[in-house]
């Protein structure tokens, strides 16, 4: 079966055939002419099985028919969960649709704002954007909804595992109800069928790859190695079986950034992409490496989705992923399309747990080898696989955000809050916590207000009736008359403390007359003199 049999118009064939594709894939076989229908659509395709275009031609051929976008109206939406990924998107749309009159842009954060408000300012007939960025334009009014024809979610688990799904709700919330709803998801848990519950009518389902799986064409390797000689490994490995386009996954930023200068070091032309990484450096970084400019990309798991590199011949695993999804989606970059691909993963001995997990993840036991002059001295334990049933893990609970920055409720937490939460409630009356700042216990009978005689020694007493809790000062000085050599003086004074500085007017001879506070109560403070 040829793309002209699932109902796309020349142009679009002609902008497919220049891009080297001539039959279908099965995702697109199914989806293609669903989409065209007008029906929604739930697909689970694993990575690499062409999604993109199952779902940008049909889209494509739709919006071709129709009138074009108004002002900063939309009439297609994609909603992704990373940047590298809604590129990726954003170029299948200009590429499959390059022989139409379609206006077509991209918006994420890490860039500025204001070019891309320019851009929606006419409108736009396919808008590809991340959660994030895409409700801070709809929240400055540079974009609106009133149009729109067709929702598309694509890799909906990875937005629900990145705890995007508030930000989710909060966008459908601003669609017109009546509109046509696509998602694509590696896998349909039950958090991803509650959250399609309340958008998707009627839906067909497509299912077309096994879960947890890689491109039969992707040749998975194990080399058991010593940590400390992962560097080596690799740079051997690259220079004496002459890999001229590698893509390494580090599970650390900091990883990353090392091993890339290291490479260096070797004579390896090397960069890095990861969250740390303005836009401008990752998009670069990307371009060098598809251009062949750049030998070695070295990423984390942020570009495990997203990357779509023509025929990347190599990926290496530098350190195994926590979670072991995220190895088939990094294994995922090469092998796709049908080309063959390898992907080697570098294993020490203390990451023999993620290797188990992946093992059980893929259900196969990866094959192992050991270079010459890199013996690992710590001994990788031999793999059983485990056939029990893995439980679904749990999606990140959405962040709550608020205008003054506290989170989840408006209430403070932490150490520090439930100290003051304990200062404020559950003192007696007449009884006072100890002071922070100066660390001594208040008492209400005899530090609010009184009577104070001063000596040589600075010795003070007072004794008054009074409610004190919680204040910051709590020592008798807070009223009275403080003696300076030999100089002897009393004051009265009355009224309650809760926490206001002391203040008070100076006399030469070292008394100090009373002054009013804000609180209503006199204090007083000598110019000098023991107290």
């Amino acid at each position: 079966m040829t793309f002209a049999s699932l109902g796309l118009s020349q142009p679009i064939l002609e902008a497919v055939e220049s891009h080297g594709y001539k039959t279908p894939s099965p995702i697109q076989l199914k989806a293609i002419p669903a989409v065209i229908e007008g029906r929604d659509v739930m697909a689970a395709a694993q990575t690499g099985t062409g999604k993109t275009a199952g779902f940008t031609l049909p889209i494509l051929e739709k919006l071709s028919k129709g009138q074009s976008a108004s002002a900063n109206q939309v009439r297609a939406l994609v909603i992704t969960p990373t940047r590298e990924l809604a590129a990726q998107v954003a170029e299948s749309v200009v590429t499959y649709g390059k022989n139409l009159p379609i206006r077509s842009t991209v918006v994420f954060g890490g860039v500025k704002i204001n070019p891309q408000m320019m851009k929606l300012r006419r409108g736009v007939d396919v808008l590809v954007a991340t959660p994030g960025r895409l409700l801070d334009l709809y929240n400055q009014r540079a974009v609106r909804f009133d149009e729109l024809e067709v929702l598309v979610l694509d890799e909906a688990d990875r937005m629900l595992d990145m705890g995007f799904i508030h930000d989710i709700r909060k966008i459908l919330n601003l669609l017109p109800p009546v509109r046509q709803n696509l998602m694509f998801s590696a896998t349909f848990s039950a958090d991803i069928r509650q959250l399609a519950k309340g958008m998707i009518n009627d839906p067909v389902e497509i299912s077309v790859t096994p879960r947890n799986t890689a491109a039969p064409t992707v040749k998975q390797w194990v080399c058991p190695v010593d940590k400390k000689q992962k560097t080596a490994l690799l740079t051997h490995l690259i220079l004496d079986n002459e890999w001229e386009q590698v893509l390494v996954f580090s599970r650390t930023k900091h990883g990353a950034n090392k091993l890339t200068k290291q490479l260096g070091q070797k004579g390896i032309n090397a960069a890095a992409i990861h969250g740390n990484k303005g836009q401008g450096a990752r998009t670069k970084a990307l371009a060098d490496f598809k251009q062949g400019a750049v030998r070695v990309l070295v990423a984390t798991d942020i570009a495990a989705r997203g990357l779509d590199i023509d025929q990347l011949p190599h990926v290496v695993n530098f350190d195994l992923p926590n979670v072991p999804e995220d190895y088939v989606h990094r294994i995922g970059r090469t092998g796709r399309a049908g080309s063959t691909g390898e992907a080697v993963s570098l294993v020490s001995a203390d990451e023999f747990k993620q290797l188990s997990d992946i093992e059980r993840l893929i259900q196969k036991l990866l094959p192992r080898e050991i270079i010459d002059d890199f013996d690992p001295e710590h001994v990788l334990p031999e793999s059983r696989l485990d056939h029990r049933p893995i439980k679904p893990r749990k999606p990140k609970k959405p962040r709550v955000e608020h205008q003054d920055g506290q989170t989840h409720g408006g209430q403070r937490s932490g150490p520090k809050a439930r100290r003051q939460s304990r200062n404020e409630s559950d003192a007696p009356t007449g009884q006072g916590r100890r002071s922070r700042r100066r660390g001594k216990p208040g008492n209400a009978s005899s530090n609010s207000s009184g009577n104070s005689s001063g000596n040589s020694s600075g010795n003070s007493a007072g004794n008054s009736p009074g409610n004190y809790a919680g204040s910051r000062q709590s020592d008798n000085r807070a009223n009275g008359n403080f003696g300076n050599s030999g100089a002897q003086g009393a004051a009265k004074s009355s009224g309650s403390r809760g926490g206001n500085r002391r203040s008070g007017n100076r006399n030469v001879n070292g008394n100090v007359a009373p002054s009013r506070g804000r609180d209503g109560g006199t204090q007083s403070r000598p110019v000098n003199g023991n107290r």
